[in-house]
């Protein structure tokens, strides 16, 4: 499993809390320091189900610097995962990535039934 995670992020310093104390056993990886590369991306998001755009930080400073509310509709799904994988801080985190699928952000409910 691999938990991926910005150290300086509050929900993503809750999320490795969680998983220590259930004594799940995780890859960490840091957002930041070894940020997803576009083939490690479109899996994740193909192994998740989810539209792209769960997988955008849309709370995130450089989000909404570059203006990607209004941009992101007219944007293909090929410049989207470019786009993300060309910066960790636009990513949603964190990133738990199992065999069978892939969750951004911390919902403990979704962590709970993928593990």
């Amino acid at each position: 499993m691999l938990f991926i995670h910005y150290p300086k992020c509050s929900t993503c310093q809750k999320a490795k809390a969680w998983l220590d104390g259930r004594g799940v056993s995780y890859e960490a990886r840091d957002i930041k320091e070894d940020r997803p590369t576009l083939e490690e991306l479109r899996e994740w998001q193909r192994r998740s189900g989810l539209p792209l755009k769960r997988f955008f930080n849309t709370s995130g400073m450089l989000y909404r610097d570059l203006g990607l509310k209004d941009k992101l509709p007219g944007m293909s799904e090929e410049e989207q995962l470019a786009l993300l994988s060309s910066d960790g801080m636009l990513v949603k985190r964190p990133l738990l990535i199992t065999d069978k699928t892939a969750l951004p952000g911390f919902r403990e409910k979704e962590w709970e039934a993928a593990l």
